[in-house]
């Protein structure tokens, strides 16, 4: 029995190395399996997995066209695998994974400016077939171009059912336990659909930030010991990272997970680094207390808003605190259910976004409105039924159609403004005032002589956009005196 392999891949697409293997002992400890890859642009070693059956597995990226060579090896085999593949230019609308770009801002691989527009679903990918496609119909007419999803089922209020299998053989309960596990053998067929929502999701352009822990749990997941962790985030990089849209989120809350402290964290990001050969973007989000985001092996901040009321209020201050990328994932949720986090108004979610936007960061949604059934969108996706996710839309429109990111604030002391990225003094090329819960009913503005700039009156929640005409010198900026109003200057000249 021989290997296969794709004749041709897309750049930035997967290549999947397939080679007959021992099935005998415990193929997923006992053998190894690695691939190198090469072309005249780059040389990447990635490693295996098992996948049932004698059956094993490497995935590779490529990052440039071309040709490229590989040769996989390991203890799995006797024999050694070796061939060859054409790597052909990415299908329109691809532009690679995405990366940190100028400091506080996110490009894709090619360049193209990314601005993440996230939600969360945490176990969206967990339920019947039927929400499994609506969600993905969902997402493909919505602004969303992130989602945050578990990799372990959630056991949480409106969330209580099992998934159709589970990450680990069955094994039996210990005493006073309900499941049990053998952490040494992994079950194929759970991160095989793990893998389709991963790939279903970059064929609409969606990223997947992938929650690899959580304290959600009557299985026992948030329980296991640094050892099993260690191991179950290397099998699981060798099977997902080689996707472009893969993110990794170490935790979500990680501060509710008593079994684990700061040298567990440490450990599994090490291993999670060590496995993945591409660098992906990583995280992990608080409850309460932040995480020392300056650790070198995280790429940008994941946050949980701290307090009751203020929230991306702060994003430039934890900008500054970290010198990383801001996303505020959970800044409360679009809905009405019990918990304070879950019962804003779209008024309030499309106000933290813009706030976070003007601050120099990002927001992050979710919908937790209450029904017959409990399907609730934060947490088995579905269907949309708030009225944020069309301003959030009106939002991403506005931020793609920039010259240039928001970077910095300025302005006095009632006021936040937003301005281009790396720009210093009065010159900018525009300038983005956004009044917030405040209602004026007229802003003065000065602007340096010689310039010129074109005046916009943007109301965020009516999705308007009221053309002022270019203004020079000092005028005045007649406003509507309602909630959620701000004013953009673009230069032109």
């Amino acid at each position: 029995m021989t290997h296969t392999a794709l004749p041709t891949v897309e750049q930035w697409g997967v290549q999947e190395i397939v080679c007959p293997g021992f099935a005998t002992g415990n193929p997923y400890m006992d053998y190894q399996i690695r691939g190198v890859f090469a072309s005249e642009s780059e040389t990447v070693e990635a490693p295996g997995f098992y996948d049932g059956d004698g059956r094993y597995v490497v995935r590779f990226m490529p990052s440039h066209q071309g040709r490229y060579t590989y040769r996989v090896f390991g203890s799995f085999s006797h024999e050694e695998y070796s061939g060859s593949f054409q790597v052909t230019a990415p299908a329109p609308g691809v532009h690679g994974p995405v990366r940190v770009s100028d400091q506080y801002h996110f490009a894709y691989a090619d360049g193209t400016r990314y601005m993440p527009v996230g939600t969360t679903c945490y176990v969206w990918h967990l339920q019947t077939p039927e929400i499994f496609e609506r969600t993905l119909e969902s997402l493909k007419t919505s602004p969303f171009n992130k989602i945050r999803f578990c990799v372990f089922p959630k056991d949480y209020d409106y969330n209580k059912n099992d998934p159709f299998t589970f990450p680990f053989e069955k094994a039996q309960p210990a005493p006073g336990e309900r499941y049990g596990w053998d952490f040494t053998r992994f079950d194929p067929a759970y991160f095989r659909h793990l893998e389709k929502a991963i790939q279903r999701l970059c064929d609409i352009g969606v990223e997947a930030d992938i929650i690899v822990l959580h304290p959600y749990d009557r299985w026992g997941f948030s329980r296991m010991p640094r050892e099993v962790d260690q191991r179950y985030f290397r099998y699981l990089a060798s099977r997902i990272a080689a996707y472009r849209n893969v993110w990794w989120s170490l935790a979500n809350e990680y501060d509710l997970m008593p079994a684990k402290c700061e040298a567990d964290w440490e450990s599994c990001a090490a291993a999670l680094k060590a496995s993945d050969p591409y660098g992906r973007l990583m995280s992990i989000h608080n409850c309460f207390p932040f995480y020392d985001h300056t650790r070198p092996w995280v790429t940008h901040c994941c946050l949980q808003r701290q307090e009751l009321y203020r929230s991306t209020e702060l994003v430039d201050e934890w900008r500054e605190r970290f010198g990383k990328p801001v996303i505020v994932d959970e800044m409360g949720y679009e809905g009405d259910i019990q918990h304070g986090w879950g019962n804003l108004t779209a008024e309030e979610v499309t106000r933290r976004f813009w706030e976070a936007t003007v601050r120099g960061g990002y927001g992050g949604h979710g919908e937790t409105y209450l029904n017959e059934k409990e399907i609730l969108w934060w947490s088995h996706g579905d269907v949309l039924h708030g009225q944020s996710p069309a301003r959030l839309q009106f939002l991403r429109d506005f931020l793609e159609a920039l010259p240039a990111p928001l970077m910095r604030t300025a302005g006095s002391w009632d006021e936040v403004v937003g301005t281009a990225q790396g720009c210093t003094g009065e010159a900018a090329p525009f300038y983005l005032y956004y009044y917030s819960f405040m209602r004026p009913t007229f802003r003065d503005f000065r602007v340096p002589e010689g310039m010129a700039y074109q005046v916009e009156v943007i109301d965020t929640w009516n999705m308007t956009r009221t053309d002022c005409g270019v203004k020079e010198g000092s005028f005045r900026v007649p406003l509507p005196a309602r909630q959620y109003v701000a004013v953009y200057l673009k230069r032109v000249r």
